[in-house]
């Protein structure tokens, strides 16, 4: 079945509109042709007649089913002239007479006034005849076009259409991939051999931005396990007071995080497949875990953090993409809360996070979103909102932004498309 949209359809529908439009404009030259034809011919037979009896001493006129004739002059009149022709001059006319309609020829001889009547009716069934006929041809040349017009489509197509699925089925990591061999040497040729061109720059592109990203992720991560390792021998020392426990607890924290985010960037850069294999993350615990982490940045100010949890919904998501967004709304919330509440709040297939902070204005409340765009209170790059809204595109969560400026703001992030399972319900407070 052929798609009204499709390269195939409009080719075929063309092609049997320019058949349909050539038809019928030659079954029209051919009709009023034929029909010019046999007029002309009635007026040269009506014509012979008229010589032919004009030229006799006394006028018999003919009078046939088919042909008949009317004298008008001084000294021989037809009586039954009929009324309808009667006063007409000379010419010739299309004149009905009861219920038939005659080719009327009319024209003065010496004295006399002559009419020869021609019966058109055998004449209109024959063109009636070949008006048929023309419109069985216009309808046979527009079913033909409409034929021809689709296997034509589909041969002209055809390279087009292999070149489309052998696109389609190409995967990321596809360097044998070679659309040459699939066409011939026209257009759709030269179209495929820009296609391994720009193929093959994209090729040498991800092995360069792969190779970056291993690099990236191994100098990244050997100086963070070589901090990890020598905070775990420092918390080892015995005469460590409680203030510098803290501090190398700080540390690793910090480490550990960085770890994460590094490995989360790395599957940030990875072409999203869902996994057969992947683990779910229960967004309760890890809403906990992220809490915690970021309780040291309350520091000395009067902020209360509440944390509700009225379900435990489970997604099949990567933990550290999931803690990037939970992590950066907590955190967000609580730079821009100079006192007040900040409270996190757990549904069955959303999470909320509150504050009564400084709030946006309008202006930065349609840009929050957008990639390093930072508003007049922000602390940060500009990167972190933005990574959030990309992470919940990959896994098609929605996250919306309410905020009042001087009342704070309110981020919502809408699970239902990709909520998986909901083990049970907890309400907790914390402070």
């Amino acid at each position: 079945m052929l798609q009204t949209s499709s390269l195939r359809f409009r080719v075929a529908f063309y092609y049997a509109l320019f058949g349909a439009g050539l038809s019928i404009f030659l079954s029209s030259v051919v009709y009023l042709t034929t029909q010019a034809i046999g007029h002309r011919l009635v007026d040269q037979v009506l014509l012979s007649e008229l010589f032919e009896h004009a030229s006799e001493p006394v006028f018999m006129p003919p009078n046939t089913s088919t042909i008949k004739g009317y004298i008008l002059s001084a000294e021989q009149t037809s009586k039954d002239i009929p009324a309808e022709i009667r006063k007409l001059t000379p010419g010739i006319y299309n004149v009905t007479i009861g219920t038939s309609e005659y080719r009327t020829l009319v024209s003065d001889v010496g004295d006399a006034r002559y009419f020869m009547l021609f019966n058109a009716a055998s004449q209109h069934l024959q063109e009636k005849a070949l008006f048929d006929y023309m419109v069985y041809f216009a309808l046979f040349m527009i079913v033909s076009s409409a034929v021809g017009g689709v296997l034509l489509a589909s041969r002209v197509t055809a390279s087009v259409s292999r070149l489309a699925k052998q696109v389609g089925q190409a995967r990321p990591g596809d360097t044998e991939l070679s659309l040459i061999e699939l066409t011939s040497n026209d257009e759709v040729g030269e179209l495929a051999r820009a296609f391994d061109r720009y193929l093959s720059r994209l090729r040498k592109f991800t092995e360069r931005e792969n190779y970056f990203t291993a690099d990236v992720s191994h100098e990244l991560r050997t100086p963070l396990a070589i901090m990890l390792g020598t905070v775990e021998v420092l918390e080892q020392d015995e005469t460590l007071s409680a203030k510098q426990r803290e501090r190398l607890a700080r540390i690793r924290r910090a480490a550990q995080d960085m770890i994460d985010l590094t490995a989360a960037l790395l599957l940030m850069a990875r072409e999203h497949q869902f996994a057969a294999d992947e683990q779910p993350s229960h967004i309760a615990e890890v809403t906990l875990a992220c809490v915690e982490k970021h309780r040291h940045l309350i520091g000395d100010r009067p902020i209360r953090m509440e944390v509700e949890l009225n379900a435990d919904p489970s997604l099949i998501v990567e933990r550290p993409l999931l803690e990037i967004v939970i992590g950066n709304l907590v955190r967000n919330a609580l730079f821009n809360t100079k006192s007040g509440t900040v409270l996190i709040r757990l549904e069955t297939e959303r999470l909320t996070v509150q504050d009564t902070g400084v709030g946006m204005r309008p202006e930065e409340l349609a840009r929050a979103l957008e990639r390093y765009y930072k508003g007049a209170s922000s602390a940060g790059a500009g990167v972190g909102l933005s990574l959030v809204k990309r992470i919940c595109d990959r896994y098609g969560w929605r996250i919306s932004l309410d905020s009042q400026e001087g009342q704070g703001t309110t981020a919502e992030i809408d699970f239902s498309e990709r909520r998986r399972t909901d083990r049970s319900g907890a309400t907790e407070t914390e402070q």
